[in-house]
């Protein structure tokens, strides 16, 4: 694989705020006591088995004092991907990564394209489109159960035996987000075409790199007639890189 794909989880803290009400309450800033933040991160890249987790929690003092470190591997991580697959990671992850790098003081990471598998996978109209849901329609383990909201507030309360749970549970989502990349990834449309960055003088699937391409069909743009190929590996379709036939432009009389 030429192009570095990383798969990346994270964890937050809810916000902690002052509330008359439980129910529908609209929470001004006043009230607002701890805003929300990154607590750990899981990652790993396509293809090795290595899953690598950091958070604020330091497992070897048992203190909450690794908050900067775990945003630093972030931004190192993030600084050499070319690819990040994540679910629902352009609304969520994404966006929490960079405001810890604002509050960090961390230039912008490496540009990177993402592959965010929750819009990919809520095309096909689930009855859910959580990631537990889509992953075990597909046949596949899903998430690693855990006791809901309690756990936080161990997490939160620097428990030793809840960050480690904590830790099975973050690793576990991206263990399950690459299985479901695997499994979709010829329905992405969107995806980048992985042999812009391999060697481009090799017809290859976008999708999973696979030489073994059947000619099946032409494929038709506007201007161009292309031939069209179906990956033997994955299943994906594609298209040549040159043109069998174009069409001029030619401009509209009277125009």
């Amino acid at each position: 694989m030429s192009a570095k794909i990383a798969i990346i989880d994270i964890e937050t803290s809810p916000h902690l705020a002052y509330t008359w009400g439980l129910f529908n309450q609209n929470i001004g800033l006043p009230q607002l006591v701890t805003p929300s933040r990154m607590l750990s991160f899981a990652a790993k890249w396509y293809g090795e088995r290595k899953v690598e987790f950091h958070s604020e929690f330091n497992f070897e003092t048992g203190e909450l004092d690794n908050h900067a470190g775990m945003v630093q591997a972030c931004h190192d991580l993030l600084d050499r991907a070319d690819i990040v697959v994540h679910f629902n990671g352009k609304s969520f992850d994404v966006p929490h990564i960079e405001r810890e790098f604002m509050l960090a003081e961390l230039p912008p990471p490496s540009p990177f394209k993402q592959i965010d598998l929750y819009h990919a996978a809520r095309r096909a109209r689930w009855a859910s489109n959580k990631l537990q849901h889509v992953s075990t329609e597909l046949g596949l383990e899903g998430k690693v159960q855990h006791e809901g909201f309690g756990l936080w507030l161990k997490v939160l309360a620097g428990d030793p035996k809840a960050w480690r749970k904590f830790r099975t549970y973050n690793r576990g989502d991206v263990v399950q987000t690459e299985k479901l990349y695997d499994r979709i990834r010829p329905w992405i449309r969107s995806h980048p075409h992985l042999g812009l960055y391999g060697d481009l003088e090799v017809d290859c699937c976008g999708k999973c790199e696979g030489e073994d391409l059947e000619r099946r069909g032409l494929a038709y743009t506007p201007l161009g007639v292309y031939q069209q190929y179906r990956c033997k590996a994955c299943g994906a379709w594609s298209r040549g890189k040159k043109a069998l036939a174009t069409v001029s432009a030619r401009p509209v009389a009277g125009a």
